[in-house]
């Protein structure tokens, strides 16, 4: 065994003891990798500390169900993922009223022109999108979800989640369209 794995099952042993200490190493050690996660569902820094807090919390309640001959990294992953899908169903029905008055001004988009943007210029358009829009997109597009799954954890029709990825694909050409034509 690796040491670093080997230090990563003592702190997870540790954390399923409920040592503290071994609880501030495992969040210093994931705060960015969970983070990121975090900030690519709700959009906002600050959203996403809510939610990564959340999420940490359910991380020491169920961490003895951790099956440590198990990759730590996919277990974590889920819990953040799960958070944020809570923390958007909270919020979801407000942003759905606003999903649809965005639609109705973006119902039509062409195509956008080729342009090489780098993976963080992508996810800062990602975020700009709605909360229900920028769910599906990325349970659908980035964490690999059928349109069922993605239903059942949002609490929506799977016609729903369709209709909100092709609005999602839609608002993203527009977005990147906008901005070739404007830095050429």
């Amino acid at each position: 065994m690796a040491k670093i794995e080997k230090l990563l099952e003592l702190t997870i042993n540790g954390c399923k003891d409920n040592d503290r200490q071994s609880q501030k190493e495992l969040y210093r050690n994931f705060y960015s990798y969970a983070m990121s996660i975090c900030v690519r569902y709700t959009g906002s820094e600050a959203d996403a500390l809510e939610v990564l807090n959340d999420g940490f919390l359910k991380v020491f309640t169920h961490i003895e169900k951790f099956d440590i001959s198990k990759p730590f990294k996919p277990w974590l992953r889920r819990i953040m993922v799960n958070a944020s899908i809570d923390h958007i169903k909270k919020n979801l029905k407000h942003a759905h009223m606003a999903d649809i008055t965005e639609a109705n001004v973006h119902q039509s988009v062409e195509e956008a022109p080729d342009h090489n943007l780098n993976y963080e210029e992508i996810l800062h358009k990602v975020g700009q999108l709605s909360p229900a829009y920028r769910a599906v997109f990325n349970l659908y597009v980035i964490d690999g979800y059928k349109h069922q799954e993605i239903a059942d954890q949002l609490g929506i029709t799977e016609s729903t989640s369709k209709a909100n990825l092709t609005r999602a694909k839609a608002m993203l050409r527009a977005m990147l369209r906008k901005e070739v034509y404007q830095y050429g």
